[in-house]
């Protein structure tokens, strides 16, 4: 491609460069081949500035920095933001992206969010997508990501090739660091979704200020300007985001528990889902959605304003709730004990995502029966969450086993005694495995086992190790080896 079409609209200067040509785009260096464009990006742990001679030994073409570089054989071209020059960039080069693209962030709901509108739209038979967290999921095939919101490069990247592939409705997970880092820049959102914000990633946002206007950007900088902002509003930070996306002349559909324009509500819960209303206008529809906790309610409620908004009728978009699943790892129920208790594995990291975990289970558990919980907090993040989680599991579960999850380079004895000391009467079993045998093994007939923090992960962060470890894996393993039986 000619440098000055992948430039166009950029921002960068290309003048005296009109006629040179570039095969592709790369933010590090070891991947730079001959004819490459090199994009020097500042991160939190280096500067791409001190990698250029690197990526001019590789045989990259130009450089994009945010200042001028002496003593470098190539042109550098200077953009006071280059993240941003990138993602444009990324774009141009790639050029082709499904029609019908919707984007959803909040701290907590967004793989559930994008799983289930990938799912509905499937049920509706329209090939479909999802990217984040658990990589790029569609009908045809999966990809692992390295990160929730992938860079630009990849995401451009993914993007083509789903549209080579005929799959025209796709739903992207956008984080809060993928929005900071300005990654879904390019990206042609007509449909954007929000589902709540509470504490998390206090370890790179400066405060929660600086999270929610992270966050916000999604609404006024990346969504289309004649887009669509689904937003559930059954919180005051939905409130707060619904008002900026209006000040910023997007269109707001609010949606909510009981409130907003299309809402959802709770029939009953039955051990593997409930029955709930929705209604949208002057439609309803009574339906048994096959996914335990009121929080994936809630999650629901966005998805389905999110594919009505992208064309779906409100019958197409009901009639798929029956056959959905949870994503992998999100309130997922993986099986029954022997003694006939449900084991739920969840993601839920943050305090409000155990709080909102232990009280949706709570709709779910039997007469007289208990929540056993397996928990623990991460090394090398926010730490102060460790206190304001184990109050919660003091609080909302019966029996608590206080274990590691990726303690990372801390010492792990430390995290959990953090937990302990606002966690009267729980157990300290530092092997995850082990914890979550203890947590089974005692479960009554009408308990519900509870593991909470690493859902769909594969392994255990060690140092700077990966153990391969799965709650999923080893929560069935242990089902089977004791008479019950998994999902």
């Amino acid at each position: 491609m000619k440098l000055a079409e992948l430039l166009d609209g950029t921002g960068v200067d290309c003048v005296e460069r009109v006629g040179s040509a570039v095969i592709g785009l790369a933010v590090d260096s070891r991947s730079v081949m001959p004819g490459y464009l090199f994009t020097a990006v500042s991160g939190t742990q280096a500067d791409g500035a001190a990698y250029v001679e690197d990526a001019v030994r590789n045989g990259a073409s130009v450089i994009i920095s945010s200042q001028p570089l002496q003593g470098v054989s190539i042109p550098v071209l200077t953009h006071a933001n280059p993240r941003l020059a990138l993602a444009l960039c990324a774009r141009n080069f790639f050029s082709l992206q499904p029609k019908h693209i919707s984007a959803v962030t909040g701290t907590n709901g967004k793989t559930s969010v994008a799983e289930f509108v990938r799912q509905l739209y499937q049920a509706a038979q329209l090939p479909s997508a999802s990217i984040g967290t658990l990589g790029v999921s569609s009908s045809q095939y999966w990809q692992p990501l390295a990160h929730t919101t992938p860079d630009p490069i990849q995401l451009h990247a993914v993007l083509r090739d789903l549209f080579a592939n005929q799959i025209d409705h796709v739903a992207i997970e956008a984080s809060s660091h993928g929005l900071a880092q300005f990654r879904l820049d390019g990206v042609q959102v007509k449909v954007a979704g929000f589902t709540n914000l509470s504490r998390d990633h206090m370890d790179y946002h400066s405060d929660y200020d600086d999270y929610f206007s992270a966050k916000a950007r999604l609404f006024s900088d990346i969504l289309a300007p004649d887009g669509t902002a689904v937003i559930y509003i059954s919180s005051p930070a939905g409130q707060k985001m619904a008002e900026h996306a209006r000040a910023n002349g997007r269109h707001v559909l609010e949606v909510g528990m009981g409130e907003g324009e299309l809402q959802i509500s709770i029939l009953n819960t039955k051990p593997n889902g409930q029955d709930v209303r929705i209604t949208y206008q002057e439609n309803t529809s009574d339906i048994f959605f096959p996914v335990a906790g009121d929080f994936q309610v809630a999650n629901l409620c966005v998805a389905i304003g999110i594919v009505i908004q992208s064309g779906l009728s409100f019958d197409q978009a009901v009639s798929g709730v029956a056959s959905l699943s949870a994503p992998t790892g999100r309130m997922e129920r993986v099986g029954i004990t022997s003694a006939g208790a449900s084991v739920y594995v969840d993601y839920a990291h943050t305090p409000d995502a155990l709080e909102t975990a232990l009280t949706s289970a709570r709709a779910h558990v039997g007469g007289g029966g208990k929540i056993r919980l397996v928990f623990g907090c991460g090394g090398d993040r926010d730490a102060g969450k460790r206190a304001e989680m184990a109050s919660i599991a003091q609080r909302l579960a019966d029996d608590v086993f206080v274990t590691d999850d990726n303690p990372r380079h801390e010492d792990p004895a430390k995290i959990r005694q953090a937990i302990l000391a606002e966690c009267s009467g729980a157990i300290d079993v530092a092997d995850r495995a082990e914890a979550i045998r203890q947590a089974i093994a005692g479960a009554g007939c009408a308990d519900i086992v509870l593991v909470t923090g690493k859902g769909h992960e594969t392994g255990q962060l060690i140092g700077d190790e990966t153990l391969p470890f799965s709650d999923i894996e080893f929560a069935i393993s242990v089902l089977n080896e004791t008479g019950g039986k998994d999902e």
